[in-house]
Formats: structure tokens, sequence, C-alpha cells
């Protein structure tokens, strides 16, 4: 218990001072009436500037805190979208595109892969390569082809029509189908026709055919002159004593001379033997040349290999006579 004897102040001293209250109080007490815990007669309004200066700086940085997070979330938002939309878009080929005139450049000099298979090279412009071009796939043109030198091709097939103005084959040529020429048709060497031919006209200086069939009339407007080996003979014994006789032309047709001498019987005056024996007995027309010879009662003896000019009556000595022929299979 205190003393109230200490609490008694002596006359002419000053009353001790009074135990200070908490400073926790004072502070609430001065909040509450506004006045100076140190000084009561002064407000404390003098320090609420400086504290609420204080409270808007933390307000401030709260603030300036929440804005930043919120940018980052909205920037890594916009980040991952455009990742998606990215990823998306680099799925889908791209239908066209245009060539910068850096990667144009790029392209001189080295070999350089222009996209895909799956994508599409368009040049809108004209094109000049200065070397060699390879194309491992196939080629397709939709205009014409143009070629200012020569054209060098393994083989070629054409499924329309084809147009050269002039056309050099150095190999064989096989055509399977038909085939139809507008101009001239010249051939250096041998011409080989393992079919049938038709010719509408037909020109040429030099014709060998080993069988020709004719369908129509044979219309010459020249003569027919016959070659061939010179046939062989044997004398008949019509010829008589001394005579003789002698042939010149072809198997075909030709001239026999005969000159008869002393007491020739009738009989045969000559066999001409054929250079080339017929398939089958030739038809012989002979025609006597003089008028002694259209005086004889001459007749022909012929087979596959050789005809026989007789007599059936005896024949003058001494006497020329004289027969052309025509042998025709």
């Amino acid at each position: 218990m205190p003393n109230d004897k200490d609490n008694i102040v002596s006359p002419g001293t000053e009353a001790p001072a009074s135990v200070a209250e908490p400073e926790s109080d004072s502070l609430e007490a001065s909040e509450s009436t506004g006045l100076n815990p140190v000084d009561p007669g002064k407000s404390s309004n003098s320090n609420s500037p400086q504290r609420s200066g204080l409270i808007q700086r933390l307000r401030s940085s709260t603030n300036i805190y929440l804005v930043v997070f919120v940018l980052l979330i909205l920037v890594s938002g916009a980040a991952i979208f455009v990742s998606l939309r990215s990823n998306k878009s680099s799925s889908k080929t791209t239908s066209s595109g245009s060539l910068t005139d850096q990667q144009l450049s790029a392209l001189k000099g080295n070999t350089t892969l222009v996209g895909d298979a799956k994508q599409t090279l368009d040049v809108q412009s004209n094109s000049i390569f200065e070397g060699q071009v390879l194309m491992r796939s196939d080629l397709n043109v939709a205009g014409t082809i143009k070629v200012g030198g020569g054209l060098s091709l393994s083989s070629i097939t054409v499924g329309g029509a084809a147009n050269f103005g002039q056309l050099g084959v150095n190999g064989g040529l096989n055509v399977g189908g038909d085939t139809t020429l507008q101009g001239q048709l010249t051939v250096q060497k041998n011409l080989t026709v393992g079919g049938s031919a038709s010719f509408g006209s037909l020109a040429v200086s030099q014709l060998t055919v080993t069988n020709l069939s004719m369908k129509s009339d044979l219309v010459l407007s020249k003569h027919i002159t016959t070659v061939g080996g010179n046939p062989g003979r044997n004398n008949g014994t019509a010829l008589g004593g001394g005579g003789t006789a002698s042939v010149s032309g072809s198997d075909t047709a030709g001239s026999v001379t005969i000159n008869t001498g002393s007491g020739p019987p009738a009989g045969c005056f000559i066999t001409v033997n054929f250079s080339q024996k017929f398939n089958s007995t030739p038809h012989v027309v002979i025609t006597p040349v003089n008028s002694s010879t259209a005086q004889l009662n001459y007749y022909v003896n012929r087979s596959t290999t050789d005809f026989s000019i007789c007599t059936a009556s005896a024949p003058g000595g001494s006497t020329n006579y004289q027969f052309d022929y025509i042998v025709i299979d």
C-alpha cells in the first residue's frame, strides 16, 4: 500500500511529477481527441499528412504489383495463343508464296531445296536456265515445246498428233499403227514391206519386185523392157547337116535365129533352156519374123525349164528362119 504521507507536499516545494501513463494510451487518446500527447495544447493534425502519404505510397506499391501481375498473365496467355496458332498454321500446306530477291540470289550457284513434294513452285515470269536442268519425275507441259537445238530421246511416245519439220532417224523406225505421208517419201536405201502395200500413185526410177500382184489393169506409158540371164540352148535334128541356131534375150522375151544345113528333116530346130525355172508350165508365144518362116508348119514344146521350136514338115535346106518369143507364167 502506498503511504499517504508520501503524497503530502510540503509548503514551498513543487509537487512531484505524476507517473507517466503508457505511451499507447497517449497515442490512442491523441488519435481520438486530435491532441498532441507531448503538448496537449497543440493538435496532432500536424503529423497526419505524413502518415496519409505513407499509406498512399503503400497502396500505390500494392497497385503496381497487381498491375504487373496482371500484365504477366496477359503476356503469358498471348504467347501461348501465338505458339498454338503457329503450330496449327505450320501443319497446313501453303498454297502459294513468293520468292524474294534475296531468296532468288541464294538459289544461284548453290544446291537449294525449295519447299517439299506437297508444295508447288509457281514462277510467273520468264525463266532462263544457263546450265542443265534435271527432272527426276514426270514433266508435264501444258503448252508447246520449242527446241532450238538437237533433241535427244531414248524413247518417245506420242499419244496425239505430231508435226515435224524434218525428222531424222539414225536407227530403226518402228511404226505400230497407220502412217500417212502428206509429202514426198525419199528412200536412199532399200525399202522392205513385209505386208501388203497400197499406193495411190507411185513414182520410182527403178522398181524391183519379187512378186507383183495386180488387182486392176496395168497401164504402161512406155515400153516393157525385160532383163535377166540369157537362156541356154540345145541344137535339134531339124537343122540338118551343118545347120546352126542361136538365141538372144531373156526367159521372158527374145529372138531365135535358125540357119539350116543340108537335108534338114522334120523335127525340132532348137531347145531354149530358161535361166530360171518357172513355178508352172509357162505360156510361150512365138512369132515368125520373115516370109520363109511364115511358110513353116511350126509348133512349140514347153515345160517349166525350157521350150522347143519344131516343124511338122521338112524345112528347106540352107534357109534362114527367125522367130520372136514371149514367155508368160
